[in-house]
């Protein structure tokens, strides 16, 4: 059975990741992309959907030991976990070497005191554990084969196979190092090259500490900002720098429930703020090459922007359920792909523009097409802007006219038109700026509840939404405006929970509510962060710094966070680790920092 969400760790090299769960277990890696098919699936299922364990031995039908401490090599993604047991102390290093050739999953076991049994249980499941592979052993090597497929594993270790696993059973004392590698290669390929585990260890290690020197931020929160950081880089796709918005699919919003999605893909919206975060922190390369990502994915048909891409582009991203996975926690549909990718969602061109003027802002090399995109994505605003849509959470009911996807409109207008202004592009000026005016005056007209002073969720609703947290922000309005703190403690009283985290909207339980879903979900982390920043602005930073202090105690011992905290259970629950809420820790952590709001 899976781990608790929080108890894994993430490891990665820029094109796929893993998961790793305290006690020593490998349930989660897709191979050789973010998106492949998982050949380790028992995240989302049982041991017979593929895992691999590597820690101290135990005893039939006891539960695997979990570490005893764990923590991240400095600021890099090598993975250290250590297990005190009657016999001694013993250290494993999990890591993968930013990818030269073939990808590799490493695990190096280190003897510290004593002398430790241990054991490997690599039980390999292809196409998301449906598959058993052959495995068999070629010059030497052990090599599981399915389809297009081919992983080959290789270890100094004795290695036996039983029950369709690979075991192998071995002792370390103080200054033993024994390795293990998987790595994966197309079956019809030349085998993989031999690994060089420490070599790979001393590379992946410089890797990390030159990528984190290029970081700007030196603030209180530098820890939380780097590791935030750090998580960012690994959901990368390092070939296209696409960038997934988790590393994850079905992880539950709602344990038990059906609130389960793919997120290993590319969100324009996610991605062109995680661009703005990098970008105000000193990764000019990694906002670059998201912009020429972006423009590749677009390109050739602006008009029909879609909310979400394949990590290289890819427009189909057909949704489908994997019937013979029970589901994390027995959270079921199992999906893979995903059927929100052609909805209306007007936001996304907000964003879009507004990532684009912010690498414009801050020098980014000039790209022509970049304006000439963003000119475009006008063009078709204005004609579309007043529809209805499906709004920014992908609501899986009838189409509203959502109160932020009009502000994100009038935002793309108004970052053209700055655009405009600065000579770097021509476009009918004043014919734009009556359409910005347009736009402001109906939502404040049709999306603004006079008598509770707040702004709603869409035109005629009465519920609240935590994405008008952004009105502010985004500068439709100043944050003294009466109407803007109105909304914010209307979020306050209504969408808050228990401890103080905001939900994003109202949900019905058992009903389908706005979003066309039964079930209920939990606070939604970057919510509660926007909170954080719009107390900040409007002059409540002791209240800020607090809300933002208290989200920082949600991370694991990591240092990661989920998409969700369910305050009923007391734990993280979504997609894991999730962009969406690294990325406005760090922004918050900056404004923060920037207004003086924090303690010591």
């Amino acid at each position: 059975m899976a781990g608790r969400i929080e108890d894994y760790a993430l490891i990665g090299d820029m094109q796929t990741a893993a998961l790793v769960c305290r006690d020593g277990t490998v349930d989660w890696l897709c191979l050789p992309r973010f998106d492949s098919h998982a050949i380790f699936a028992g995240l989302l299922g049982t041991g017979e959907h593929g895992f691999w364990r590597l820690g101290p031995a135990y005893a039939p039908g006891a539960e695997p030991p979990t570490s005893a401490r764990r923590t991240y090599r400095g600021d890099s993604l090598i993975l250290e976990s250590e297990w005190d047991t009657p016999r001694g102390t013993v250290r494993v290093i999990d890591f993968m070497p930013p990818r030269d050739g073939a990808p590799q999953l490493i695990r190096i076991v280190e003897g510290v005191s004593g002398r430790v049994p241990m054991r490997s249980e690599l039980r390999m499941r292809f196409s998301y554990g449906r598959v058993v592979p052959w495995v068999h052993k070629q010059e030497g090597r052990t090599v599981a084969v399915a389809g297009p497929d081919s992983v080959w594993f290789d270890t100094d270790a004795e290695t036996y196979g039983k029950a369709l696993t690979t075991y192998a059973d071995f002792t370390v004392a103080p200054g033993d190092r024994v390795a293990f590698t998987i790595s994966w290669e197309p079956s019809h390929k030349e085998p993989p090259a031999l690994p060089e585990p420490e070599q790979s260890l001393v590379a992946t290690e410089d890797f990390w500490r030159d990528w984190v020197e290029h970081c700007t931020y030196h603030g209180p929160y530098r820890e939380a900002v780097v590791r935030s950081l750090i998580t960012l880089k690994a959901l990368t796709y390092a070939p296209t720098g696409g960038i997934v918005a988790a590393p994850t699919t079905s992880l539950p919003e709602d344990i038990g429930g059906v609130r389960n999605w793919d997120y290993r893909y590319t969100w324009l919206r996610d991605a062109a703020i995680t661009l703005s975060s990098l970008l105000r922190t000193g990764y000019r390369e990694e906002a670059r090459a998201w912009r020429e990502w972006l423009l590749r994915a677009v390109a050739g048909d602006p008009e029909n922007l879609q909310i979400m891409y394949g990590i290289a582009g890819e427009r189909e991203l057909g949704e489908a359920e994997l019937d013979w996975l029970p589901g994390y926690a027995n959270s079921t549909p199992v999906r893979v792909g995903n059927g929100a990718a052609h909805q209306l969602q007007l936001d996304v061109y907000g964003e879009v523009t507004e990532a684009l003027h912010l690498g414009h802002m801050t020098g980014l090399a000039r790209n022509d097409y970049a304006s000439v995109l963003q000119l475009k994505l006008i063009r078709y605003l204005e004609d579309h802007w007043n529809e209805p849509d499906e709004g920014i959470w992908e609501v899986r009911g009838p189409r509203r006219h959502f109160v932020h996807s009009k502000v994100m409109a009038w935002v793309a207008v108004d970052r053209t038109i700055k655009l405009i202004e600065s000579g770097d592009a021509d476009g009918p000026l004043e014919r734009w700026k009556q359409l910005r005016d347009d736009i402001h005056r109906d939502v404040c007209e049709k999306g603004y509840d006079k008598e509770r002073n707040t702004f709603t969720q869409s035109y005629g609703s009465q519920e609240l939404d935590a994405s008008l947290l952004l009105i502010p922000q985004m500068g439709f309005l100043p944050p003294d405006d009466k109407r803007v703190i109105g909304t914010i403690e209307a979020i306050q009283r209504e969408l808050s929970t228990s401890d103080g985290f905001i939900l994003r909207y109202p949900t019905d339980g058992k009903d389908e509510g706005v979003d066309g879903l039964p079930g209920d979900e939990g606070a939604f982390l970057a919510c509660s962060f926007w909170m954080a920043d719009d107390l900040a602005m409007i002059g409540r930073v002791d209240e800020a710094r607090k809300l933002f202090e208290k989200l920082l105690s949600l991370r694991n011992d990591l240092g990661l966070l989920a998409e969700e905290w369910d305050p009923r259970l007391q734990r993280q629950v979504g997609n894991f680790p999730q962009a969406f809420s690294h990325v406005p820790l760090i922004d918050t952590a900056l404004r923060l920092t920037a207004s003086g709001a924090y303690g010591g």
